[in-house]
């Protein structure tokens, strides 16, 4: 019987950046030298590891998308079992970060296959860090409701969170409803209520500003409004 693959949890890019500029050279040097992966996009995996200068051709790399998942567990399972080691890669960031992954890494343990979890960019992690905010205690909600009668009631509902709790709530967005979203967050919060929008983190066009939501005006919010991955924070400096 051959001894189990391996999982590895490799962090993609979250935008526009040179590899060396974001990656560790372990987290290249084995996605680089990996022949089969499971990935969130097979185009967007593809052309990260172009990137990456690997050991072998694209077209020779075994690729797989997470959704059917059923056909993605069966053959994950099938490769780990086999002795193959396994590359796990989402559109951005780390891998079962508000991005398929955990299903995987749960197999995974299952089958008594070791988990490797690799070091790479974390738009969570690199936007608590910048926010100035309690980054000991926090709450990642991923996506909010879109309608916006829920999207409200979801915002107000932080904010009382964060009032009774002090952790940081932290939220994404889907990219072209950036604008609406911090008009909402605008009109929506107390004044007092300290916001923190982060974008492009860790890529070319990185912004990240903090203010009460009274000083969110509408020059300000427009700086944020492009169509890029965002990170929105509420908070306040921990005692």
């Amino acid at each position: 019987m051959p001894t189990q693959g391996t999982l590895y949890l490799v962090p993609n890019l979250l935008g526009v950046a040179a590899p060396t500029d974001v990656l560790p050279a372990r987290t290249i040097a084995v996605a680089r030298r990996l022949g089969h992966f499971v990935v969130e996009t097979p185009k967007v995996a593809r052309a990260f590891l172009k990137t990456l200068s690997p050991k072998r051709v694209i077209a020779d790399v075994a690729i797989v998308p997470c959704d059917p998942e059923a056909a993605a567990i069966a053959q994950c399972t099938a490769w780990l079992k086999a002795g193959i080691d396994v590359g796990v890669v989402s559109d951005a960031g780390c891998p079962g970060m508000a991005d398929p992954g955990a299903i995987f890494v749960a197999l995974a343990h299952q089958l008594g296959a070791p988990v490797v979890p690799l070091v790479g960019p974390s738009s969570v992690l690199l936007g608590l860090m910048a926010s100035g905010f309690d980054g000991q205690h926090f709450t990642f909600h991923g996506y909010l409701p879109s309608k916006p009668v829920e999207r409200d009631r979801a915002l107000q509902q932080l904010e009382r969170q964060l009032a009774a709790t002090g952790a940081t709530q932290v939220f994404i967005e889907t990219p072209y409803r950036n604008a609406t979203m911090l008009e909402a967050l605008a009109r929506v919060l107390a004044a007092g209520t300290q916001l923190c929008v982060a974008q492009n983190l860790a890529s070319a066009g990185q912004r990240i500003a903090r203010a009460p939501a009274s000083q969110w005006s509408t020059a300000l919010r427009a700086t944020f409004a492009d169509k890029a991955p965002t990170l929105f924070l509420l908070g306040r400096t921990p005692a």
